[in-house]
C-alpha cells in the first residue's frame, strides 16, 4: 500500500500545509506510515541549520518517516513572495525535471501516505515556461484540493478544478477550510462546492483556534484516501 497525492489550493494562504499536516498526523495516529514534502518553499527563516521553512518544517514533525531537512524541502528562498521571482531575484535556475527528481527520491521511500504539496495555487509560475501544475502532472499524482471557505471560493474553487482536469490530471477530492469565520452563508456555499466540484468532499475543516493536527485530522477521511490510491 502507497497511496500518493499532489496537494494544491485554490490560492495562497488558504491552509494547504495544516491540511497536509492533519491528514499526515492522523494517519499516523491510526498506524499508517506518512511522509511529507514540499519541494519548493518561498518564505524561509535562517536558522542554526540554514535556511527553513515553516510549512516544511510541520509536514517533517507530522511524517512518521523522518528524513533530512534536505529532503522533504530540498528547494529553500528567503522571500516569501512567488517562487519564480524569488529564483530569478537569487540568480537560481530550477525546472520541473529537477523538483519531480527530488520528488521521486521520497516517493520511493513508499510510505502508506505521501503528500507532495505545491506553493500558492493550480497555476504558480516556476519559471518562464513551467507553472508548479507541471510537477503533479510530471509525477502522476492525483491531486487534492484544498478550498479557503470565505467570500468568493466558489469562482476559485470552480476555476482550479477545472483547470486542473483540463491539465488531464486525476482530481481526488477537495477539502473545505474554514478561513474566515465570519463568512456569511456557509453551509450553503458549502452546499454549492458540493454540488460544481467533480469529486468527493474529503472534509470540513470548521475555524480552529489551535494548530493541533491530530484535533484537526477528526474533521478528515484519510482512511478512504489510502485506501482509494493503493499500489
Amino acid at each position: 500500500m502507497a497511496a500518493k497525492y499532489f496537494i494544491s489550493g485554490t490560492d495562497t494562504d488558504v491552509g494547504k500545509t495544516f491540511i497536509a499536516s492533519a491528514l499526515l498526523a492522523g494517519a499516523k495516529a491510526q498506524g499508517y506510515s506518512t511522509l511529507g514534502m514540499k519541494p519548493i518553499a518561498a518564505g524561509c527563516a535562517e536558522t542554526a541549520a540554514g535556511l527553513q521553512n515553516e510549512d516544511a518544517l510541520k509536514l517533517q514533525q507530522n511524517s512518521s518517516i523522518a528524513l533530512p531537512y534536505q529532503q522533504v524541502n530540498p528547494v529553500v528562498l528567503k522571500p516569501a513572495i512567488a517562487p519564480h521571482i524569488a529564483l530569478q531575484e537569487a540568480g537560481r535556475r530550477v525546472n520541473i525535471s529537477q523538483l519531480a527528481g527530488f520528488c521521486r527520491g521520497v516517493l520511493m521511500k513508499k510510505a502508506d501516505l505521501t503528500l507532495i504539496e505545491g506553493a500558492g495555487g493550480w497555476r504558480v509560475p516556476l519559471n518562464a515556461q513551467e507553472t508548479l501544475a507541471d510537477l503533479a502532472k510530471e509525477l502522476q499524482l492525483p491531486v487534492i484540493l484544498v478550498v479557503g471557505l470565505r467570500l468568493g471560493c466558489i469562482n476559485h474553487a470552480i476555476l482550479t478544478a477545472e483547470a486542473i482536469q483540463r491539465d488531464g490530471v486525476s482530481l481526488a477530492g477537495w477539502v473545505g477550510n474554514t478561513i474566515d469565520p465570519e463568512m456569511p452563508r456557509l453551509n450553503e456555499n458549502i452546499e454549492t462546492l458540493n454540488a460544481v466540484i467533480p469529486a468527493p468532499c474529503l472534509g470540513i475543516m470548521p475555524y480552529l483556534d489551535s494548530n493541533n493536527c491530530i484535533e484537526a485530522a477528526q474533521y478528515l477521511k484519510f482512511d478512504a484516501l489510502i485506501q482509494g490510491s493503493s499500489e
